[in-house]
């Protein structure tokens, strides 16, 4: 039985996903969609959204590898993250779950490379996808030695925790960054639940080999877009977030939002005002492009 934040929680339950125990919640009831997060996100950071949506879907979030309360990848062994291999991730926790049917998928940031790849890749399971302010890397080149680098971050991770950095200054950095992402200015994410998911080695870890395989998961994609059509009648909304500043960071932001809408044949949507952390500043839009896509 877990112990810790999901001790008591029915809501909550564990999936052995290639030998890796991945924390897993369902809650709603309904056509099944699916939220998961951008690079060092928890589950925690779509609380905000899902009241909105479980009076009318069974609403599934997870925690990749290392983050929120799943367990981490072996020290050694596990190919560094893909596209391919998220898409299959994802297929495993709704097969483990028993949903079969089409899903609605959900991707935040870096995720929204995710949840495309499975759309692409298993177009049968994909009811609809809802990009909220997704990443974009138009004609994307990976960098050179793809091994090398994965060995990089596990290195860089594993000296940081031999010197307490994530005990000492995880949650720090954690609050630091959801403050640089939305207008509040405040990471609304539970304290406790932050601390204990970010005080660890194995978030940092998974943090780094993400960000080291970013653009070599954007080429994988572009490779997918050539190879792998989206179904025609997919429904699929880009949600862009405007933080209401009209200078040239933002409009350049809007404007790659726009050419992504326009590749995927989507509908765009902005909501302001709103930083990146979107499901923060304006929780019920996300929920509104859910429920708009079905």
């Amino acid at each position: 039985m877990p112990t810790g934040p999901t001790a008591s929680d029915p809501q909550a339950r564990f999936l052995r996903v290639d030998g890796v125990a991945l924390h897993v919640r369902t809650e709603g009831d309904g056509p099944a969609c699916l939220l998961t997060g951008g690079l060092g996100s928890s589950w925690f950071d779509w609380d905000l959204v899902v009241p909105f949506l479980t009076p009318y879907r069974t609403v599934v979030r997870f925690d990749r590898p290392g983050y929120g309360l799943s367990a981490a990848e072996p020290a050694t062994g596990r190919p560094a993250p893909t596209a391919a291999g998220e898409a299959g991730r994802i297929l495993a926790v709704l097969d483990g779950l028993g949903l079969g049917g089409p899903c609605t998928l959900v991707g935040h940031s870096l995720a929204g490379l995710h949840v495309e790849a499975f759309a692409r890749l298993h177009p049968e399971r994909a009811a609809g996808l809802v990009l909220v302010d997704g990443s974009v890397e138009p004609a994307a080149r990976p960098y050179p030695a793809p091994v090398a680098r994965d060995l990089a971050a596990r290195a860089v991770a594993g000296a940081a925790r031999a010197l307490a950095v994530p005990y000492l200054l995880g949650p720090t950095a954690r609050r630091a960054m959801a403050r640089r992402s939305t207008v509040r200015r405040e990471d609304l994410a539970p304290a406790p639940l932050a601390r204990h998911c970010y005080r660890t080695g194995r978030a940092l870890r998974a943090l780094l080999r993400e960000y080291g395989r970013y653009l070599d998961m954007a080429a994988e994609l572009d490779e997918l877009r050539r190879t792998r059509p989206l179904p025609e009648d997919l429904p699929i909304t880009v949600l862009a977030s405007d933080d209401g500043c009209r200078n040239r960071r933002t409009e350049n932001w809007l404007a790659e939002q726009r050419e992504l809408a326009a590749l995927l044949g989507a509908d765009y949507r902005t909501t302001a005002p709103a930083g990146h952390l979107v499901m923060f500043d304006r929780p019920d839009a996300v929920a509104f492009a859910v429920l708009d896509t079905r």
